[in-house]
């Protein structure tokens, strides 16, 4: 190599070493030209124009961050996490740090706009994890081979098991920011949690992620955070009234289709309202993934106000209520409700709308919401003691209801218009079980 080419080289690696100004953490440094070009390649740009917390501003108006701007702060905090644990002494090459970094970058690189909402309605069982994997492939590939450690460690295929911890676990870096940016921009004070702490008190045994014994009351504080952000955010009786409402204007778009109806909608969006994609297929033709890729939350808001104007009945009423805000009523229970009480609903709504017995279910709408903040079969929480002892968080807290967020908590929803009134729930209108 010339001087001249030399210098252009090094030149352009500087240029690379770029600083974001993140609102949550201050400066977040770029580390290397390879992750810098990650970055910047379209599929991790294009999650600048997809929310992370999906409809969740209709009730708290902040809630407008992106998933990129989360996968920068998972990236920040690994290095974080990897800069303590080398000031313990935990070796960690530089290669395996450059691929911990890209590992958590693109983690949430297959999400589709309005997070889960796709994945009930144009494309049929093709989950985000599974497109997440087909694009570091493709990421890998052209790379020339740059990300096979970092697709290894996140499969959890790497003998140092800690590093996939770091990306995917009870007590990752996913977690820590999504839950400390979600509170931020919500503004919910409960979920804020002590990142900086837990981080600090992170070491590794035997390959496994651990947690320091003094650093327990952050991580009680850490679940605790997470299960009241799961019931007052991402649960919100509200929001889940919104995604449903949005599935079933998808829904409704999707026969619509099928039937030979003409929708507006872009060239990416059009193409898997025009197609029947399911996990079999979407493996099988190259084209789907790629428009996948252009997919954004503009595409779908976009059809979502030009069919506020469709004749179809049904699609316009869901489409406008959605970009007014004029959404439908959810009620939650602790156990089913009765047949009566449905009954009740579906007399009510079939005599406001005139609608038809099967075209109830774009009218009514029932589902069973979950939480359970510590689930300990997808991997425990550990805490080291000074006596090199290992024991569970559950076990090793002295707060009682640590073990009981542990428990699966369901509630039962069901959804209605505003319009039929309120429909009151009684003793008699739910199932004791």
């Amino acid at each position: 190599m010339r001087l001249g080419e030399g210098i252009i080289t090094i030149f352009r690696q500087l240029n690379k070493k770029k600083i974001i100004n993140d609102p949550v953490y201050g400066f977040v440094t770029i580390p290397s030209g390879f992750i810098y070009d990650l970055i910047q390649h379209p599929y991790l740009q294009r999650l600048r124009y997809i929310k992370q917390v999906s409809m969740t501003h209709l009730v708290y108006p902040g809630a407008l961050h992106t998933r990129f701007q989360h996968v920068i702060g998972a990236m920040h905090l690994m290095s974080l996490a990897i800069e303590t644990l080398r000031g313990k002494d935990v070796y960690i090459s530089e290669e395996e740090e450059e691929a911990a970094l890209a590992a958590i970058l693109l983690h949430d690189v297959g999400h589709g706009p309005f997070s889960h909402s796709l994945e009930h309605t144009i494309v049929e069982g093709v989950s985000h994890e599974l497109i997440s994997a087909l694009l570091m492939d493709r990421l890998n590939q052209e790379f020339s081979g740059k990300l096979d450690l970092a697709i290894t460690i996140f499969n959890d295929q790497y003998p140092r098991r800690f590093l996939h911890q770091l990306v995917s676990s009870q007590l990752d870096t996913d977690r820590m920011d999504y839950l400390n940016r979600d509170s931020f921009f919500t503004g919910v004070s409960e979920g804020v949690i002590s990142f900086d702490r837990i981080i600090k008190m992170l070491f590794v045994k035997d390959d496994q992620l651990v947690i320091e014994a003094k650093g327990i009351y952050s991580v009680e504080k850490f679940l605790i955070a997470r299960r009241l952000m799961y019931w007052q955010v991402y649960l919100h009786k509200t929001v889940i009234t919104a995604e449903q409402m949005l599935i079933q204007a998808l829904t409704r778009a999707k026969e619509l289709s099928n039937a030979g109806e003409e929708l507006f909608a872009t060239p990416a969006f059009g193409h898997f309202l025009k197609n029947k994609v399911n996990k079999d297929n979407f493996l099988a033709d190259p084209s789907h993934l790629k428009w996948f890729t252009r997919l954004d939350d503009t595409d779908i808001l976009s059809a979502i106000k030009i069919w506020t104007d469709h004749k179809d009945p049904i699609l316009s009423l869901l489409c406008s209520k959605i970009i007014k805000r004029e959404l439908f009523r959810t009620e939650l229970s602790n156990t089913p409700f009765s047949e009566s009480y449905r009954q009740e609903i579906k007399e009510r709504v079939i005599e406001k709308f005139g609608v038809a017995e099967e075209d109830l279910g774009y009218y009514i709408y029932e589902q069973v919401i979950a939480n359970n903040a510590y689930d300990a079969s997808g991997g425990k929480i550990c805490v080291l003691f000074k006596d090199g002892q290992l024991k569970d968080i559950a076990e090793a807290s002295d707060l009682s209801n640590i073990e009981a967020l542990s428990r699966r908590v369901e509630k039962y929803a069901i959804t209605y218009p505003k319009e039929i009134g309120y429909v009151p729930l009684t003793k008699q209108t739910i199932i004791n079980i």
